[in-house]
């Protein structure tokens, strides 16, 4: 297979739901089921109002409601839907017992090259495949929540998993105006590794008296987190040069102790000169003057943008919210 063009989403929830329409917008036929005919039913009336609402608002491009209503059917169980389908998205309760209970049906029921993707966010592959078979046609395919909004994809293959299948999915996501990126078979994997870390220091510097929860917040969103829509840690490091990181690491290291000490890496890049834009070497490779002039007028116009963005949506719901009394 080359192609897909037909999926079963299985778990209609908030997750499903979402994957399912996000497939269904890009033009695949989508099948989706749940535990009962009446609980996918129920949910298959939601996504159909929502899609309405979302081109409403504009959130979603002008047909994509009614390109859905086309192309997203249900079926009455989960052997119905995965029967003859090139890609089953298993999008089910993060509990390894559900998930192995509903693999094992999926496997029973689909066809031997059905490709079997998990929406798993924290399990590993190696978790999961004792209920497959066919090990060498499953993958993790994690969306993230929103899925019809947030376009990265993680993709996990395991150590049986056919490398041909790959290529395959990431048309399948490119088609749908999704980014896979692949990532190891660990727990949590990439996303959530990084995002709960984040979250365990900034809880760490509630506790410790150090800023409140809304301060925190506010920094995170208005800092470092404001360029995180365009680059990631590695290109954000190469742009504010490799030397001030490692100097600013030395001060976490002597306040924190190995926890934070300078990661290897970074160490090695800067023992060979190698300190980013502002001398043409650093994490992603050399960079020549007129790349990196290239990249500053981008980030300066993509930060710009954002701060126009922020200004016409206005303050989130939760800066609204009244402080907490102490």
């Amino acid at each position: 297979m080359t192609t897909i063009k037909t999926v079963a989403v299985i778990g209609a929830g908030y997750m499903g739901g979402g994957i399912a329409q996000s497939l269904a917008a890009a033009g695949m036929t989508v099948i989706l089921a749940d535990a009962s005919p009446e609980t996918t039913a129920t949910a298959l009336t939601r996504l159909l109002r929502e899609a309405k609402e979302f081109e409403e608002q504009g959130l979603f491009p002008a047909g994509a409601a009614a390109l859905i209503e086309a192309n997203l059917t249900t079926a009455d169980s989960i052997e119905d839907a995965v029967r003859d389908v090139d890609f089953v998205e298993e999008a089910v309760f993060e509990v390894v017992a559900v998930k192995h209970e509903v693999l094992r049906r999926i496997c029973a029921a689909a066809r031997p090259d059905t490709i079997i993707g998990t929406n798993t966010s924290t399990l590993p592959v190696s978790t999961l495949v004792p209920a497959i078979t066919g090990p060498e046609r499953f993958l993790t395919v994690h969306f993230s929540n929103p899925a019809p909004f947030i376009p990265g994809v993680e993709l996990v293959a395991g150590v049986d998993t056919d490398p041909a299948i790959i290529p395959v999915v990431k048309d399948m996501l490119k088609r749908a105006k999704r980014s896979g990126a692949e990532v190891a078979d660990v727990p949590g994997f990439v996303l959530n590794r990084l995002q709960y870390v984040l979250l365990k220091e900034a809880n760490s510097i509630v506790e410790q008296g150090i800023a409140t929860e809304r301060d925190v917040d506010t920094i995170v969103r208005s800092t470092f987190g404001f360029r995180l829509p365009f680059f990631g840690p590695f290109a954000i490091a190469d742009m504010a040069g490799l030397d001030v990181y490692a100097n600013s690491f030395k001060t976490f290291e002597d306040a924190f102790g190995d926890r934070l000490a300078t990661p290897t890496l970074l160490a090695s890049l800067v023992a060979d000169g190698k300190h980013g834009l502002k001398n043409g070497s650093g994490f992603y490779g050399d960079f020549d003057p007129a790349m990196t002039a290239e990249i500053v007028a981008y980030r300066n116009k993509a930060y710009a943008r954002m701060a126009q963005l922020l200004e016409e949506l206005g303050p989130s719901p939760f800066e609204r919210l009244a402080a907490p009394k102490s």
